[in-house]
This record gives structure tokens, C-alpha cells and sequence, in this order.
């Protein structure tokens, strides 16, 4: 009985056209930024993953929902959990007392505090 074919990825920030892009605005983010985009908290470099809470690339608006997969405006520094609870999500924008218009996902419920594990 033949072995069923993995489905290949698509998604051109993972194998495609944008990887070069994305791999060079993820270097960028890991330098620049230390707080996670989704819940506030800090990001703590020196989880590895499959840590829960080890450092990712959050796409702002999802690849998914028709966001840039490598514009480094559309992406963000975020913990492993976060982004998966996350997952393909939008959040309102929210305007604050300046007028300006912010897209946040910190809105999301954070069911499960991984740092009492």
C-alpha cells in the first residue's frame, strides 16, 4: 500500500519567494524588539523551541487573511503560545487620545499563563 504524499507548504514565507525577505526582517525583529506583540509580557531569548514561551515571528495580519508574508511592517516579535492562541485571528483597530489609528492584538483572552508551569 503506497505511503500518502505530504502536503507541500505554499506559503511563500516558508518555501517560496519571500523566504530570503522574512528570514532577514526575523533577524532584524530579534534584535530590535523584546516584548511580545500579542500579550505585552517580555520575551525571554533563552527558551528554544518547543518551549511554550520561546520567541517567533507573529504576522500582524495573517498571511492567511491576506497579509504580506515578509513586509517587516506586518510582522512582529511574539512567544510561541501567544502566536498559536492567536492563530489566524484579526482584532478591531482601536484609536487612542492622539488619533491615531493602532492595530493590536492584545485583546486576545490569555486562557493559560505558561509561566507557572
Amino acid at each position: 500500500m503506497p505511503q500518502p504524499r505530504a502536503r507541500p507548504n505554499l506559503r511563500p514565507d516558508h518555501n517560496g519567494t519571500q523566504r530570503t525577505q522574512f528570514e532577514s526582517n526575523k533577524k532584524k525583529i530579534y534584535a530590535t524588539q523584546e516584548i511580545c506583540g500579542i500579550c505585552g509580557k517580555p520575551v525571554d531569548f533563552g527558551f528554544k523551541w518547543p518551549h511554550p514561551l520561546s520567541p517567533c515571528i507573529d504576522h500582524i495580519i495573517p498571511v492567511a487573511r491576506g497579509g504580506h508574508p515578509s513586509d517587516i511592517s506586518n510582522l512582529q516579535l511574539a512567544h510561541m503560545c501567544c502566536n498559536r492562541q492567536k492563530s489566524d485571528k484579526l482584532v478591531e483597530k482601536q484609536s487612542v487620545s492622539t488619533g491615531t489609528e493602532l492595530v493590536s492584538n492584545r485583546l486576545l483572552p490569555q486562557t493559560f499563563d505558561w509561566k507557572n508551569i
